[in-house]
């Protein structure tokens, strides 16, 4: 089912209304749909590199708005619908993980999932059933979104179709790096900034890692 749908998906960069379908896809990945974006972005860029931004700033714009809808099902609607999309998705099991790593985290979390192979669209339901602040849910988003779709777009722009090699290779590897990277300055400074403080030791939180949302 998972081919038929990436095969499907991708059909749609050689259709005459491509960036609709790549605004489409970027929207409906941030809650629900199992597809990333990213091998349709790398079609269309390779295709033509000059719009290559444009593409990447399609995807990045439509990708937060999907995340919004993410956001809203989990606050409004997870027992009726939010729930039944992460059984359906096979990560029921990791949404204790997703939500104790965001009431740790908080928009580190939300940037790394957006930024990294970490189901964004977990993430996004869960932000909304935790009730994360908005505005810190979508400044993380953008973030994290414009940080990958950015990336190519901006990639494929000065270098052209040679890049594609390089994204194909490494372009996960050091995305991920990288916001690991920044992520952990930030929880070093929040651990530096707690001092001596202790969590409870019957605190079902303590030991939750990003790892487990994956």
């Amino acid at each position: 089912m998972l081919r038929g749908l990436y095969n499907w998906t991708m059909e749609k960069a050689a259709h005459r209304h491509a960036v609709w379908w790549l605004a489409f896809f970027s929207f409906i990945e941030s809650s629900f749909f199992p597809i990333p974006p990213h091998p349709l972005l790398g079609l269309m860029c390779l295709a033509e590199p000059k719009k290559a931004v444009r593409f990447a700033a399609v995807a990045t714009a439509a990708s937060v708005l999907g995340a919004l809808l993410g956001y809203a099902i989990g606050y409004f609607l997870y027992d009726a619908v939010g729930a039944q999309l992460i059984a359906a998705l096979g990560l029921t099991e990791s949404f204790p993980a997703a939500r104790c790593t965001l009431n740790e985290y908080g928009a580190q979390a939300v940037i790394l999932a957006a930024a990294t192979p970490v189901p964004f669209k977990l993430l996004t339901i869960t932000a909304g059933f935790t009730a994360m602040p908005l505005a810190t849910f979508l400044i993380a988003s953008i973030v994290g979104r414009a940080m990958i779709f950015m990336t190519v777009g901006v990639l494929f722009r000065v270098f052209g179709a040679p890049i594609k090699l390089f994204i194909d290779k490494y372009l996960i590897s050091v995305t991920t790096a990288f916001v690991v990277l920044v992520v952990g300055g930030f929880i070093a400074l929040s651990a530096l900034a707690g001092g001596g403080d202790e969590a409870p030791s019957n605190d079902p939180c303590v030991s939750a890692e990003l790892n487990g949302a994956k």
